[in-house]
């Protein structure tokens, strides 16, 4: 064996030094994933802000009730929110990072600071029946494309989210 040929580090391999694989699909299929996945980052980085508002601005009875549910709420989405742009950047994409961006892609929208403790429940449930319809679209293209990591992940969304409104809806029906 002639030590001269032979790499010295995986680098030294044509393939290595060939342009990255995307994990074995079709840039077509990871353009379609990760554009469903951005629009699904947009209505939840529209979610999340909202929770943020209510947490600071909710009042009268229900204020300790509500004030610590939305802040957990909220840090769920947070957390959401850095799993699935990380999982747009797992297919070499780009995930949306403007407010402008998620304004314009969210069919979740802003509301004012002026809500009664009740309207602002509503809002959330109101969200999480959006959100559900987005995760169930994601679900369906990446089970399409037999993408385990993202099918996992979005199953985990949406039984926390059906745990959520179940528990939300329950509190509101006092």
């Amino acid at each position: 064996m002639n030590i001269e040929n032979v790499a010295k580090t995986q680098l030294d391999t044509r393939l290595a030094k060939a342009k990255p694989i995307k994990l074995g699909w079709s840039d077509d299929e990871t353009e379609r994933i990760a554009s469903a996945l951005n629009e699904l980052l947009a209505n939840y980085q529209v979610h999340y802000q909202k929770l943020r508002n209510y947490h600071w601005n909710v009042k009268g009875a229900d204020f300790f009730d509500l004030h610590e549910e939305f802040e957990t709420l909220y840090t769920e989405a947070n957390q959401n929110i850095d799993e699935i742009a990380e999982r747009i950047r797992v297919f070499s994409h780009t995930p949306l990072s403007t407010l402008r961006d998620y304004l314009e892609h969210s069919a979740i929208k802003e509301t004012g600071t002026d809500l009664t403790a009740e309207v602002m429940a509503r809002e959330v449930l109101s969200d999480f029946r959006i959100l559900l319809g987005y995760l169930v679209s994601v679900l369906s293209i990446v089970s399409e494309h037999d993408d385990a990591g993202t099918e996992q992940m979005i199953k985990g969304y949406i039984k926390r989210i059906e745990k959520h409104h179940w528990m939300l809806t329950a509190f509101l029906a006092k």
